[in-house]
């Protein structure tokens, strides 16, 4: 499989049955941009329509004419599914996803899909089949949709190319994450199609490594206990992530929060009045 350059704007042939379409919104959290991607010839399943922005939209709607039979986002952070209203509108395509949008402040709350999706539900596109796969940890409702004849799996943000995933709780979970990653080892995967970055073409391989380097992070986070003891998420931060740039903490810090609660559904670590202290 040939993956092309990431440009902003650019339709980029995957296989025969898969486009990808890149939305113009670059930066920390999103890399080169959402990745928008394209299922199909004759009818056609459009994954993560990305940002609320014209040129994005445009892009879309001059890719895929009058073809369009669904709209499919992975999860409602606001650079995956706002613009999927206003291509609903000019296309009439079917809007599906999980359903349930959480109120943790991150979210497209106006997202309002006509049917909602459930872990094993199959789209049926004659010449496809995709097969929604629940995957929460990164968001509650984050769903990873397998194309069954090509095994890729498109994993919007719970996969990423090239980057580890923020777990930003209250509604990430960082125990419900590593869950979801171990479920992929279930799975007869060739590919996987992230919603930042390029093709991944040993998807087993990068899941092991993204559980091994959460673990090493949570051992990070327990030694960390040792230089301080009790501490609050900005002591532990410079300890745990000595790593990464400083400009990057505000980010990690959500990460880091993420595993004290992990630790502490595991009876590793307590908390008291914004103090954690190992038990």
């Amino acid at each position: 499989m040939k993956d092309e350059a990431i440009t902003p704007g650019q339709v980029v042939e995957l296989s025969g049955a898969v486009k990808r379409l890149t939305a113009p919104n670059p930066g920390v959290m999103t890399g080169p941009g959402t990745n928008t991607y394209l299922v199909g010839s004759e009818v056609l399943a459009l994954i993560d329509p990305g940002p609320d922005s014209a040129p994005h939209l445009k892009a879309m709607l001059e890719t895929v004419g009058k073809r369009l039979k669904w709209i499919l986002c992975t999860h409602t952070h606001r650079d995956h599914s706002p613009a999927a209203r206003a291509l609903k509108a000019e296309t009439g395509a079917e809007l599906l996803g999980f359903g349930t949008v959480p109120d943790d402040g991150r979210q497209d709350r106006e997202f309002a899909p006509d049917r909602a999706l459930r872990d094993g539900d199959v789209l049926d596109g004659g010449a496809f089949r995709l097969r929604a796969v629940h995957t929460p940890g990164h968001a509650s409702n984050h769903l990873c949709y397998l194309l069954e004849q090509q095994r890729m799996l498109f994993t919007g943000d719970h996969v990423m190319q090239g980057s580890t995933v923020v777990i930003s709780p209250p509604d990430g979970d960082m125990i419900a994450y590593l869950q979801s990653l171990e479920r992929l080892l279930s799975l007869d995967l060739a590919a996987l199609a992230p919603g930042h970055g390029h093709v991944i073409e040993k998807p087993h391989d990068e899941v092991r490594r993204l559980i091994a380097h959460r673990l090493k992070r949570e051992r990070k986070v327990l030694d960390a206990f040792v230089a301080k003891n009790p501490a609050t998420l900005d002591d532990l931060l410079p300890l745990v992530y000595d790593d990464v740039s400083p400009r990057i903490h505000p980010v990690a810090r959500r990460s880091l929060h993420a595993h004290l609660i992990k630790l502490s559904r595991d009876g590793r670590v307590a908390e008291e009045n914004e103090r954690w202290r190992m038990t």
